[in-house]
């Protein structure tokens, strides 16, 4: 009887502890903490192609800080926040963090955006107090919208998953600090630091 409690004891370590390969080919459930690169979940709510990202500390600090992704979606940030509003230049990353961390909805814009691209995006602004809109040199794709651990990148302000992207996450369960400001701070745009 030893022998057969043995024999069916030891097949089943070996399917539970298996290694640590993915064999259903399916991402894992989050990317590492300090990854540049976000998974695709699919959950539902959120628009196709939303990336999470976990493991993002929270801590206020006066200095400028690297970020593994463009823009951020989350980290240390600076103790003083953006005001959220719609801006014609970049503004700091260490600020807009932290409206991230109030619940904000980051949207960024290539430079070479046009002037009708940038009314839809203006227009969008003013239509929640935790959404700030600025420029922003070096994104993967011409809109990327950023909320607290998530990220879309899309190819223009026309597509109908970025105002999907604000419904799911301005003030969204993500939201670190949920009922914080995103207004009476600053609109400066110098750097931090």
């Amino acid at each position: 009887m030893r022998r057969l409690a043995v024999l069916v004891v030891i097949p089943f370590l070996a399917v539970a502890c298996g290694s640590d390969s993915n064999s259903s080919g399916q991402p894992p459930a989050t990317a590492p903490a300090g990854s540049p690169n976000g998974v695709d979940l699919g959950l539902p709510g959120e628009p196709q192609g939303t990336l999470t990202f976990s493991g993002l500390a929270r801590n206020h600090v006066d200095t400028p800080i690297q970020y593994p992704q463009t823009p951020p979606v989350g980290g240390n940030h600076n103790p003083v926040w953006q005001n959220c509003q719609y801006y014609d230049t970049a503004i700091p990353n260490e600020r807009a963090v932290h409206d991230l961390e109030h619940g904000a909805v980051w949207i960024t814009y290539a430079p070479e955006t046009s002037q009708a691209d940038r009314g839809v995006l203006k227009a969008l602004a003013d239509t929640g107090d935790h959404i700030i809109v600025s420029q922003y040199a070096g994104l993967p794709t011409p809109i990327v919208a950023t909320a607290w651990g998530k990220q879309l990148q899309l190819p223009s302000v026309n597509d109908p998953r970025l105002t999907q992207f604000v419904q799911a996450f301005e003030k969204g369960p993500q939201t670190p600090e949920p009922g914080a400001t995103c207004r009476r701070s600053t609109s400066d745009t110098s750097p931090v630091g």
